[in-house]
């Protein structure tokens, strides 16, 4: 395992126990929150595999677009900083936001600790912490 992967072990960890705290501090709804937004990325793999471990590529932007950092995080941010209404879940204004990016980052968080980094084109796995090498420059460079 490389640094990369352990340093996203270290932020699953956090933030997988920060999702459970929170869980039980405010409980059944927070809970529900955290287990759809943790669940929700994986959705757009249904009916992505063209083949064994790889997505077709029409499927592959989806994938990476609900598997990218970045947009937990500014729901997360968002949910700090602008003064957004509460949906009368019985939870403060605005913690449905920073529970539902707090459990998509963690979600990401471990795909990213056992190896499932962002979709190549062709829909094959990025490594995480490794260069990536298309499957055709592999092969030319065993020949």
């Amino acid at each position: 395992m490389n640094l990369i992967r352990i340093s996203w072990g270290v932020l699953a960890l956090v933030l997988v126990g920060f999702a459970v705290f929170e869980g039980a501090k405010y409980g059944g709804v927070a809970i529900a929150v955290l287990v759809v937004f943790a669940i929700l990325p994986d959705l757009s793999l249904i009916g992505a595999f063209a083949e064994r471990g790889r997505l077709r590529p029409d499927r592959v932007r989806l994938y990476n677009v609900a598997h990218a950092w970045w947009l937990p995080v500014a729901l997360i941010g968002a949910s700090l900083v602008v003064p957004i209404p509460g949906f009368g879940w019985g939870l403060r204004p605005g913690l449905e936001v920073f529970l539902a990016g707090l459990a998509w980052l963690a979600h990401i968080a471990v795909d990213r600790v056992v190896g499932y980094g962002l979709r190549a084109p062709d829909g094959s796995i990025r490594p995480v912490g490794r260069p990536y090498v298309p499957a055709g420059a592999a092969r030319e460079q065993d020949a």
